[in-house]
């Protein structure tokens, strides 16, 4: 079969919405923010409360990609060969065989990924970053696509391990997951009584309308998207600011410019656009930076927030016209 035009590849990814739609309610913006990883082979943090439908979420994304997909309950006694697979003794054939971990898909659930120690939430860094793990000195791909979505309570710290700056680095975007208006609650609840079941997808309609080849595709022609100097311009203005913000201790580094200018991009090819105006920019700046910045502790205490500082940044740099 041909691989599929770059017209039709963005129409697959459009119904997308639709078919998640029948089982989530309400959370168009994670939805947008996981389809524009996975063009920019970038990794998602959800952030919400428990109760928001995170991980059924990233099921039915699954779904309707028609990806492999396997989820991971981080605990504290949660071991790297947990997540990456070991070498297994077989003794029939007396020698070692190596027994993959649930990393081993396209499509990682990372559940409450602070709940686990800083050596397990290592175990994941270079599959991240390097799209391989090694087991005993040797490299193993892992498939292609590969995305991981991890989610994590903002609420609750209690038994639970925060992210070092060298692991929220890996991840393309930090997602906040809300609380759902009244009328997408009653939605959700009306469903309910209707018999809706989370754990039966194929029973609420969702089934697959993209795949691999419409991914490949898709990312082949954002890499055509074009990029105005002055764009590329405004993107590290935007990131410099960050580094001379008085509220900030840690501003953004070069490899976030680089995250915002291929989320930019992305998001311009989704909507239908071969090049990127500002307006991209602005719209992924919040969830491409705001797991990229460290707050003063005298800022946290007077009630700003990384959002807060990235809104009022980019209401002051100059827009390119």
């Amino acid at each position: 079969m041909s691989a599929p035009s770059a017209d039709s590849a963005r129409t697959a990814l459009e119904a997308l919405r639709q078919e998640i739609s029948k089982a989530v309610v309400g959370q168009d913006a994670a939805v947008t923010g996981l389809v524009v990883a996975l063009l920019c082979r970038g990794h998602v943090l959800l952030e919400g409360v428990p109760g928001v439908a995170k991980t059924l979420l990233v099921r039915t994304l699954a779904s309707a990609l028609e990806l492999g997909t396997k989820r991971v309950q981080f605990t504290p006694d949660l071991m790297p060969s947990d997540v990456t697979g070991s070498m297994v003794y077989d003794a029939r054939a007396a020698e070692f065989s190596f027994q993959p971990g649930p990393v081993f898909t396209s499509l990682l659930l990372a559940d409450e990924i602070n709940r686990t120690p800083p050596k397990t939430q290592a175990a994941l860094l270079e599959a991240m970053e390097e799209q391989q793990v090694t087991i005993d000195g040797t490299p193993r791909a892992l498939p292609e696509p590969f995305l991981v979505a991890a989610t994590q309570n903002p609420v609750e710290y209690e038994g639970t391990y925060p992210l070092p700056e060298a692991q929220l680095d890996r991840f393309l975007l930090k997602l906040h997951v809300p609380l759902p208006s009244r009328e997408a609650e009653i939605d959700v609840l009306t469903r309910h009584a209707s018999g809706f079941d989370p754990k039966d997808l194929p029973a609420v309609g969702v089934r697959p309308v993209a795949g691999p080849a419409e991914i490949e595709a898709a990312r082949a022609a954002v890499a055509t998207v074009s990029l105005a100097p002055a764009i590329t311009g405004y993107i590290v203005d935007i990131c410099r600011a960050t580094r001379d913000s008085p509220s900030l201790a840690l501003g953004v580094s070069p490899r976030g410019a680089t995250a915002l200018l291929s989320t930019a991009r992305a998001w311009a090819w989704l909507t239908g656009r071969d090049y990127v105006i500002p307006d991209d920019v602005k719209a992924f700046a919040p969830p491409t930076l705001r797991h990229r910045v460290q707050l003063r502790p005298e800022a946290e205490m007077e009630g700003i927030t990384a959002d807060s500082v990235i809104t009022s940044i980019l209401s002051h740099v100059p827009v390119p016209r």
